[in-house]
């Protein structure tokens, strides 16, 4: 095993020589991904009604096709979804991964071509093991097998050629034969569709393998570790697993739990590694151990595009290419990619934090915000409010959600948190001193609608019952990796809803 782990690692570390060339080239790679795209796409029947053929530059294309999201898409997707082909794409269409992105009860399918499976998602897998290895070359991660705690990895089959299921289950099922002997737990438990027995069977089935990595989503995660550390009765997961050294993680902020896994993995050694994919595509990996910040991945069938967020909500907002984009300004991407997303808006929001090479940071979503009043708070202003208060009183958050409290009578505006702690704060009331204080100390307009309250009254913060989240989500049917608490809404259906469930139980 020692002899085949310094093979993959040798062989995982030939690709960074291709990373650092699109990193010195960015420019360039883009356009050159631009130009194989529209080439591709020509013949189909996107590509004739927008005359693909004709358009020769950049400029040409975003003044000829409008800016996408799912709503405008669904269309034609709902005909590939049918089994028609050469719709968006010229390759055939035959997966697609269902995605929830947050709890809503709207479904997006998203098209899956052989071209974003290898070119892309594979890719961006791939590279992440090659970054790593990079970064760490005395590692031993090949001589055990990975964790990969992934989504309700149910796989449904639309018609005789067609199938769905969340991106994980996508990439399971076209993994090549001899990943799977690197994979844990085995393929018959992966793709359980009853997320709690599912939890159940692996933790059963892992604590007999020697793990070395583990991927998933923090909150997961832990639900995991802590059914494995009550099985096993060991004290933390080096207990278990002697050999584990990489954490793969993504989807939310990993600062709240950050200390909780130093708690279940007491090594100073393990290497948190950060990704960025989703189902539309694999967009960035944390490439530097000492910096949370994101290489953008430019070579993986994916043409960018940026939205300024202060422009977001004009009838036409500008687009900006990376040579465009300034650091430090909150940005909507916007991608065209070898799945046939064509100037789509995946939903997320970003800032730049080096533009040579380009590294990102993702700041939140652009639905997924609280601007009743004009207070404009993204999720990057909320988890360093909620890390600043938990530094100040000791605690740990578990999962949270926030909404506006809308003006009633006399009675001013507000905020309404619903935070569930994995550890008490010593204070709850100067935890809300300090939410309060750090939200306004990084958000000016906040701290304008704060000021007297006479906009704004103070934060009103519920502290929730352990397990208020997980109950809410089984309620709604939305266990597993793929849904996720939603952390800020402009309007309270959420926080009503969970409200409503606390006061019956």
């Amino acid at each position: 095993m020692v002899f085949v782990n310094s093979i993959f690692s040798w062989f995982m570390k030939k690709r960074i020589h291709q990373i650092e060339l699109f990193m010195k080239y960015p420019h360039d790679v883009q356009e050159e991904w631009f130009h194989a795209l529209i080439e591709s796409a020509q013949n189909t029947e996107w590509g004739k009604f927008y005359d693909y053929k004709s358009i020769f530059t950049i400029q040409q294309f975003q003044e000829r096709i409008p800016i996408q999201n799912y709503d405008t898409l669904k269309p034609f997707i709902e005909r590939m979804l049918n089994g028609e082909q050469n719709i968006l794409w010229p390759s055939e269409i035959k997966w697609f991964a269902k995605s929830s992105g947050t709890t809503s009860d709207r479904s997006k399918f998203i098209p899956v071509s052989e071209e974003s499976l290898e070119e892309c998602h594979f890719k961006g897998g791939k590279d992440m093991l090659s970054i790593y290895c990079n970064n760490r070359p005395n590692n031993q991660m090949f001589t055990g097998k990975g964790l990969v705690l992934g989504g309700s990895h149910q796989v449904n089959q639309l018609n005789h050629d067609c199938f769905y299921g969340d991106l994980s289950a996508v990439l399971i099922k076209n993994l090549p034969i001899w990943a799977e002997y690197y994979r844990t737990p085995d393929m018959s438990i992966a793709l359980m569709d009853n997320y709690e027995l599912k939890l159940d069977k692996m933790a059963e089935a892992t604590i007999k393998e020697n793990v070395t990595s583990i991927s998933g989503v923090p909150t997961w995660t832990i639900v995991l570790a802590k059914k494995i550390l009550e099985l096993t009765g060991k004290k933390n997961l080096m207990e278990v697993w002697p050999n584990l050294e990489l954490y793969v993680h993504g989807a939310v902020n990993f600062g709240p739990y950050r200390e909780q896994f130093r708690q279940l993995i007491p090594n100073n050694e393990m290497y948190y590694l950060e990704t960025y994919n989703a189902s539309e595509g694999f967009f960035g990996i944390q490439d530097q151990e000492n910096s949370e910040d994101l290489l953008l991945m430019l070579d993986y069938g994916i043409f960018y595009e940026f939205i300024s967020m202060e422009h977001f909500c004009e009838e036409n907002p500008k687009t900006y290419l990376l040579g465009e984009v300034e650091l430090g300004k909150n940005y909507a991407i916007v991608i065209s990619t070898n799945g046939g997303l064509w100037r789509y808006m995946i939903g997320d929001t970003v800032k730049f934090t080096s533009i040579s090479p380009y590294r990102i940071k993702i700041t939140g979503r652009t639905k997924h915000f609280i601007n009743a009043f004009g207070e404009e708070v993204i999720i990057d202003n909320a988890e360093k409010a909620l890390t600043a208060a938990c530094l100040k009183t000791g605690a740990k958050v578990k999962d949270y959600t926030a909404c506006p409290i809308y003006f009633k009578g006399e009675e001013v505006g507000g905020h309404e948190w619903l935070i569930e702690f994995e550890k008490q704060p010593s204070n709850l009331a100067c935890f809300v001193e300090e939410l309060d204080d750090t939200l306004r100390a990084v958000n000016s307009d906040y701290d304008a609608k704060r000021f007297k309250n006479m906009a704004l009254m103070p934060p009103l913060v519920h502290n929730l019952p352990k397990e208020t989240f997980y109950n809410w989500l089984k309620a709604k049917d939305k266990l597993g990796g793929q849904h996720k608490v939603p952390r800020l809404a402009n309007d309270r259906t959420y926080v009503d809803e969970i409200l409503a469930l606390v006061k019956m139980g």
